[in-house]
């Protein structure tokens, strides 16, 4: 499944679901949690799930459900569940007991956990490897956390994290790795900056992520094409593969005046399964 670009769109608002199948999005992720006023949840389960019943799905549809304590849980899995949504994403996740507590709710349907948005979430990110045949990526957010502690701000004034928030975004890549899963990066929320979300997007891809997460359909395309390999990654890396097949007895190669090892060829491997889009 390819996750470059996910989309949340508001549970309560099915006009938008349903003009966001052409934005190009991997996936939507259809919320009930933070976007949904609490007097409208009850309309919005059942607007996800008539939405999710007559939809053709070009794209993935998640659900990005209320958090296990919320005492809302249950009603959301009641009425959506039925209607067979492609994940659902769980917001403030505490490892892998967490995924475990919601697969048991909802069994069979892949997890995407928000990982870093209590307190004691930051201590459970090594846990998700257990818990790799539930879920299919990792997310994590810098919205939440900072309340909950009553830090002031998680971002510097050049939009650059702080060094508390720096250091969750880089143990949730290497977390979402770990557990074999997709490594999405939050999201950008300076809606009118798409020069800097492309940086942020190209730096994210850079840094190991596999996606993003969008709030805004003009950040689409944006994200898209930063998590999409140019022509000149894919040559080099068609290079690389060729190299390797013609010389399968040999471990360490040039080319191009550069050694070319194990780790080169699964990278180039990564990057042609990019090139080729979803399955």
């Amino acid at each position: 499944m390819r996750l470059r670009s996910l989309l949340f769109v508001p549970g309560d608002r099915p006009d938008r679901m349903q003009k966001a199948f052409a934005l190009e999005a991997d996936a939507l992720v259809l919320d009930l949690e933070d976007a949904v006023a609490l007097a409208e949840k009850p309309a919005a389960r059942a607007a996800v799930a008539t939405f999710l019943r007559s939809a053709e799905r070009p794209v993935k549809l998640f659900v990005r459900v209320n958090a296990l304590e919320s005492g809302l849980l249950e009603q959301d899995l009641a009425v959506i569940l039925d209607a067979r949504p492609d994940a659902l994403v769980l917001p403030k996740a505490e490892g892998s007991a967490s995924v475990e507590a919601l697969a048991a709710l909802a069994p069979g349907v892949p997890i995407m956990p928000i990982a870093t948005e209590t307190p004691a979430a930051i201590f459970q990110l090594g846990s998700y490897a257990a818990v790799r045949h539930l879920i299919l990526g990792l997310t994590w957010g810098a919205e939440d956390l900072p309340a909950a502690i009553g830090a002031m701000r998680s971002r510097n004034e050049d939009g650059s994290y702080t060094h508390p928030y720096e250091m969750l975004r880089s143990l949730t890549l290497f977390a979402g790795h770990a557990a074999g899963a997709a490594a999405i990066e939050t999201i950008y929320p300076a809606l009118g900056d798409l020069e800097g979300l492309r940086r942020y997007a190209h730096r994210a891809r850079s840094d190991g992520f596999t996606g993003m997460m969008a709030i805004h359909p003009s950040q689409i395309p944006v994200i898209n094409e930063a998590f999409s390999p140019t022509q000149a990654e894919v040559a080099r890396a068609q290079a690389i593969v060729a190299a390797f097949e013609a010389n399968p007895e040999k471990g360490v190669l040039q080319l191009d005046g550069q050694m070319i090892d194990a780790p080169h060829l699964r990278q180039a491997r990564r990057i042609l399964e990019l090139a080729t889009g979803p399955a």
